[in-house]
């Protein structure tokens, strides 16, 4: 149920849909009595789109949470005993339609999980991912990333896939238990996603009781530089900013259902509150 209405609620608050419809009750009510009230809609729905697609707020909602969990250190022993790599590189849908690989701008997860395979070829990979999607049904991420993953060299026999995780705690409770049954679950492992992500993907473990260490990717900003830096395309200004606050309110909302251990997950053992 939590992700039927966590996907229904987002489709809604999130900042570009809610832009799109102040503008658009607006244009209504101009053809109505509230015409005055219509123009004002329309006046401060352009003014936000404005903003929030070419301003660098984009960039200060998405700093903070790619700053939050640095790399874990892999020169100090022991080696890594198993990588985790979440699903959220791949369109499946029209992979699967397709017959071909289909990476998002996240595909370095899956790159990255390669490199550190080969890296520690001693070490088990693991990925979680199933079908996320409501109104269209395709095959899990996990089939994907199976395929892609062996054409960049990860032999078959190192693979535990987790197929039918539909969300980020979903993942972690799923993946513990599969791991836990195979006598997979000690030892040292790394969790792989993007940057942006990782401060809830850690609350999750952490909640699902798996000690994993960060290795975030798909970095979207360079640091602090970007913090005054505009972008040039609306579309791409508003994109961040639905992905940015597309985390911050999941972790609140993982917070306040207990899917999370703290409201802004830190790495120390002590998580902040």
């Amino acid at each position: 149920m939590f992700f039927y209405v966590a996907k229904a609620v987002w489709f809604v608050l999130q900042p570009s849909t809610l832009i799109a419809l102040l503008i658009g009750y607006g244009a209504i009510l101009i053809w109505t009595g509230w015409a005055r009230w219509g123009r004002r809609f329309v006046t401060i729905g352009a003014a936000l789109l404005l903003i929030v697609g070419l301003s660098p707020l984009g960039n200060v909602l998405i700093l903070p949470l790619e700053d939050r969990f640095p790399r874990a250190d892999l020169v100090s022993p022991p080696a890594p005993k198993g990588i985790i790599i979440l699903g959220g590189a791949e369109n499946r849908l029209v992979g699967s339609a397709r017959k071909a690989p289909t990476l998002n701008e996240a595909g370095e997860r899956l790159l990255e999980g390669a490199i550190l395979a080969h890296r520690f070829p001693d070490a088990k990979v693991a990925f979680s991912g199933g079908d996320a999607g409501i109104l269209y049904k395709s095959d899990s991420e996990a089939d994907g990333a199976a395929a892609i993953l062996t054409k960049l060299g990860v032999t078959p026999e190192r693979l535990i896939l987790e197929a039918n995780a539909r969300d980020t705690y979903e993942n972690a409770v799923y993946l513990k238990k599969e791991l836990t049954e195979d006598g997979n679950s000690d030892g040292r492992w790394l969790l792989i996603t993007s940057a942006y992500h990782m401060p809830r993907s850690m609350g999750a473990f952490r909640q699902a009781g798996f000690d994993v260490e960060p290795w975030p990717v798909d970095y979207r900003t360079r640091g602090k530089v970007d913090l005054t830096r505009p972008f040039d395309k609306v579309s791409e200004g508003l994109r961040r900013v639905d992905t940015a606050t597309r985390e911050w309110v999941g972790l609140l909302a993982y917070w306040l259902t207990g899917r999370c251990n703290a409201l802004f997950p830190a790495p120390s053992s002590e998580d902040a509150g």
